[in-house]
C-alpha cells in the first residue's frame, strides 16, 4: 500500500511555489532606496519642467524634455518599487540595464565635465575678428542671453577698438528682426562704428553662424574671439576649429542661473549629435 502511495506522489522541484505574502499595516515592506530616488527625481524633474514653461522666458520648446524626464523616473520608481515584478524581469536582462545606466551616467558626466571646462573662457586682446552667436530677438530687444553676450561682445570691443565683429544670425518666425539687425542696432546705439560691424543675417544654428562667418574673414590667418554663453562656449570653439579656424578664441558671457540646467542638458545632446554627425 505505502509503495501504490509512493508512485502518487509529486518530486518535490515539481511541487515547489513560492508564496508571498503582502505585508500590512505598520510592518509594510519598505521601498528600496532606489525606487525612492527616482520618485524624488520624477517629482524635481517634472516641477522644474512646470517652472519654465509657467515662470521663465524660453526661446525653444526643449524644457518639454524635463516633463519626459519626469515620466522615464516614474516608471522606473514604479518598476523598483514592485518586488514581484522585478523577481520575475531576466537577469541578464537587469544587468544590461545597470551597465547602460552607468555607462549614460559615465558619458554625461563626461561631456558635461568638458562643457564646465570652458565656463571662465577669456580672450587675449588684439583680435582681427569676433563673431558674436545669435540668439533669440523678442519685441522688446534681445533675449536674457543674447544681451549678455552682446554685453561682452561691448567691453572687448571698446577696449580693442582695431579688432571687427560679425554678428551671425537669421530671423526665426517669432522674432520681428533678425538676430543680425538687432544685434547691429544694438551695439552702434552703445557707440561702436557702424564700418566695424558685419552682418550675417542668414544662419539658423550656430553651425551655420560660424560656417557663414567664415566667407567675411580669413579662418586660416585671422585671430577670431567667438563670444557666446559660458555653456556653449566648448561646442562653438569645437565646431569652428573643425569647420578650419586655426586660431579660434571662445569669450565666455554669463547666463541665466535658473535656466542653466536646462541649457546644460540641451548642450549635452547638441555636443552627443553633432559629434554623431561628424561636425565634432
Amino acid at each position: 500500500m505505502w509503495k501504490k502511495r509512493k508512485e502518487h506522489l509529486i518530486p518535490l522541484e515539481k511541487s515547489k511555489k513560492i508564496i508571498y505574502l503582502e505585508k500590512r499595516g505598520r510592518r509594510q515592506e519598505k521601498k528600496s532606496v532606489g525606487a525612492i530616488c527616482f520618485a524624488v527625481l520624477a517629482v524635481l524633474c517634472l516641477l522644474y519642467c512646470l517652472t519654465i514653461a509657467l515662470f521663465m522666458g524660453y526661446g525653444t520648446a526643449f524644457f518639454a524634455v524635463w516633463g519626459a524626464l519626469a515620466v522615464v523616473c516614474g516608471l522606473v520608481s514604479f518598476v523598483l518599487s514592485r518586488k514581484r515584478l522585478m523577481q520575475k524581469l531576466p537577469r541578464v536582462l537587469k544587468i544590461m540595464v545597470v551597465i547602460c545606466f552607468i555607462l549614460g551616467l559615465l558619458c554625461f558626466g563626461v561631456v558635461e565635465g568638458l562643457i564646465c571646462s570652458r565656463f571662465a573662457a577669456t580672450a587675449q586682446p588684439g583680435a582681427d575678428y569676433m563673431i558674436v552667436l545669435g540668439a533669440q530677438w523678442k519685441n522688446n530687444g534681445p533675449s536674457y542671453v543674447l544681451k549678455k553676450r552682446l554685453d561682452k561682445a561691448l567691453e572687448y570691443l571698446q577696449e580693442n577698438p582695431d579688432t571687427y565683429v560679425i554678428v551671425s544670425g537669421g530671423q526665426g518666425s517669432d522674432e520681428p528682426v533678425s538676430e543680425a539687425q538687432g544685434m547691429y542696432e544694438y551695439l552702434s546705439e552703445a557707440g561702436i562704428e557702424e564700418e566695424r560691424i558685419l552682418l550675417e543675417d542668414k544662419s539658423t544654428s550656430t553651425y551655420e553662424n560660424l560656417y557663414n562667418s567664415s566667407s567675411l574673414l580669413d579662418k586660416g590667418k585671422d585671430r577670431v574671439v567667438l563670444v557666446t554663453n559660458n555653456f556653449h562656449v566648448y561646442r562653438g570653439e569645437k565646431l569652428a576649429e573643425k569647420m578650419g579656424y586655426m586660431h579660434i578664441e571662445g569669450l565666455a558671457a554669463d547666463s541665466y542661473p535658473a535656466m542653466l540646467p536646462n541649457n546644460m542638458l540641451r548642450e549635452f545632446f547638441g555636443i552627443i549629435k553633432d559629434f554623431w554627425i561628424g561636425k565634432l
